[in-house]
């Protein structure tokens, strides 16, 4: 049953690497050339369909994670469990306290302040999910010698 916890929160995790990554080089850096007539819609409706991309992604690593710390696997040492979650909070923690607020700020129509802000604190989940990946990966292949 673990190996199926760590192999959904592997899974889960590079998906969210991959996205992060397409946001933070493609997505995020466009919202300037959407234009400023119709970004308020723009905006919410970015926000609307990426919620529904990413919190089933989300909410599986989330609990996952939790469940690596109270259960390692075979190969996981403790630090791993504890570093993985660590980062997982500093995600988290990003989206709602950095992320979140430059959208509601966008969402009253584009601001360059807050778009120039939202890409480069978007910074910090791109990093911390980077890092959560080569930390599985030493994992997956511990698990498998």
């Amino acid at each position: 049953m673990i190996k199926l916890v760590l192999l959904a929160n592997t899974a889960a995790t590079f998906f969210m690497i991959g996205l992060i990554w397409f946001v933070q080089i493609v997505h995020y850096p466009l919202f300037a050339r959407v234009g400023r007539d119709g970004f308020a819609d723009y905006e919410l409706s970015h926000s609307q369909l990426t919620s529904l991309v990413v919190i089933p992604a989300m909410l599986v690593e989330l609990v996952t994670t939790g469940l690596l710390v109270l259960t390692q696997p075979a190969g996981m040492k403790r630090w791993e469990a504890i570093g993985g979650a660590v980062l997982l909070v500093v995600v988290w923690g990003s989206t709602f306290f950095l992320q979140v607020p430059r959208h509601g700020q966008l969402a009253a129509g584009f601001d360059e302040a807050a778009h120039a802000a939202l890409v480069a604190t978007n910074w910090v989940r791109t990093v911390a999910w980077s890092l959560r990946g080569l930390l599985l990966i030493r994992v997956v292949a511990a698990s498998m010698a």
